[in-house]
């Protein structure tokens, strides 16, 4: 359950260009799983999964939903060697732009 949910229009633009602008999509070159990616520096990686993409993940797909949500720092070492691979062939441009 959320304690804070947006309602103002500028705090709504705020949250959307944090969570989804300059998004590039990355395919994991393994499973093929589709995630967003967001580069602000060369240490600070985000990534966006959608329901689909973690369905597709053979890393993330076996968590026991008995067990609780999944782990969010919990990350894919494939899906990661993938993002790499595309920051180096420039697909995935590195730095913030306007703060996001």
């Amino acid at each position: 359950m959320s304690s804070f949910v947006p309602t103002r229009p500028e705090t709504l633009e705020d949250q959307r260009l944090y969570t989804e602008a300059r998004l590039v999509e990355v395919a994991c070159l393994d499973c093929t799983a589709t995630v967003g990616v967001k580069k602000n520096s060369e240490h600070h990686t985000s990534v966006q999964w959608s329901s689909a993409a973690l369905r597709a993940c053979p890393e993330l797909c076996g968590h026991d939903p008995s067990a609780g949500r999944r782990d969010v720092h919990r990350a894919c070492p494939r899906l990661m060697a993938s993002i790499d691979a595309a920051v180096r062939a420039g697909d995935v441009p590195v730095g913030a732009h306007d703060g996001y």
